[in-house]
């Protein structure tokens, strides 16, 4: 199976329960074109073994894996499980979306499923990795954190199609090295000791909201400075964790002056980061070259990123 990454444009940032990967807060996204994770799992091998990347898996991520596949089926045979993403891991670009949700779905083909429910694939994907729950869809996503104690309603739900509206995610890649602090521990480090956590939390269904609006009207200014407030407000929740959260560098700095220039010279266009340097602009597709230039003297790489269909299965 093949999925796509997703961006949050309204953030998550939070649990409410660690072992089922709940939310505290919803969220709403865009699924990205051109970046994939592939993966490929064989129902009854001889015994268990995941290789990510061409190369065999530590302890850690194995162990994660293999527990994934567990919650899918207790009585499962052994499984071997090969996964490959055409881009940077562990780096804030997404990547576990992409691969949970890949995972997921080659999984449940792999069993027997060739046609799985979509809703509760997503509430398996959650369980690996909690945006993976939206990237089984593509377009607009939006994940409604749910309320019920075994997560059953806190799925993504398609919003719009990628299709109808035609956006840009520009990247402006500011490092690929693995983040020091991965988000789960990060969340859990903010949740426990950032004085803005209670906050973040009490204003973010109304973020979503005025977020799924924008969507649903195409109103991209109003995508736009919800999306910024909402990416701000959880970066300052992690800087006031203890100890702080920094993942911008320099050139994250640089690169936010550069998109902030620009727009105050007409050129519409917002930013959002997840937890990690990168920088993704949001723009039309009209704009997404200028602002590709923007960003390029202060980033390692740059990619114009149109928007993703939805996790699929390939044929055989």
């Amino acid at each position: 199976a093949v999925a796509h990454p997703n961006i949050a444009l309204v953030k998550y940032w939070g649990k409410r329960d660690l072992g089922l990967n709940l939310p505290a807060v919803s969220s709403l996204s865009m699924t990205v074109d051109t970046f994939e994770t592939r993966t490929a799992v064989t129902w009854g091998a001889d015994h268990d073994e995941v290789v990510l990347d061409g190369t065999p898996a530590d302890d850690r991520a194995t162990a994660r894996v293999l527990a994934f596949l567990d919650r899918l089926d207790a009585q499962r045979p052994p499984c071997r499980v090969e996964s490959h993403n055409t881009f940077p891991t562990g780096a804030g670009l997404a990547s576990s979306a992409s691969a949970f949700a890949a995972l997921a779905l080659a999984a449940s083909a792999a069993k027997g499923d060739r046609d799985p429910d979509r809703t509760a694939l997503s509430a398996l994907a959650r369980q690996g990795s909690g945006s993976a729950c939206r990237s089984l869809w593509g377009g607009f996503v939006v994940w409604r954190k749910g309320h019920r104690a075994d997560g059953t309603d806190s799925v993504g739900a398609p919003l719009l199609d990628a299709s109808v509206w035609d956006l840009r995610l520009v990247v402006g890649v500011v490092s690929t090295a693995k983040k020091a602090v991965g988000s789960t521990a990060g969340m859990e480090r903010s949740r426990a000791s950032s004085p803005l956590y209670d906050t973040w939390v009490s204003q973010a269904e109304a973020d979503v909201d005025a977020g799924v609006q924008a969507v649903s009207t195409r109103d991209l200014a109003a995508l736009g400075r919800v999306m910024e407030a909402s990416t701000f407000k959880m970066h300052a929740v992690m800087q006031t964790s203890d100890p702080p959260l920094m993942y911008w560098q320099p050139a994250t700095v640089a690169a936010l002056h550069a998109v902030w220039a620009l727009r105050a010279e007409g050129v519409p266009a917002w930013v959002t980061m997840d937890a990690g340097p990168q920088v993704k602009v949001l723009c039309a597709a009209e704009h997404a070259p200028a602002v590709a230039e923007a960003l390029r003297p202060h980033v390692q790489a740059v990619h114009q990123l149109g928007q993703g269909g939805p996790a699929w299965i390939v044929p055989s």
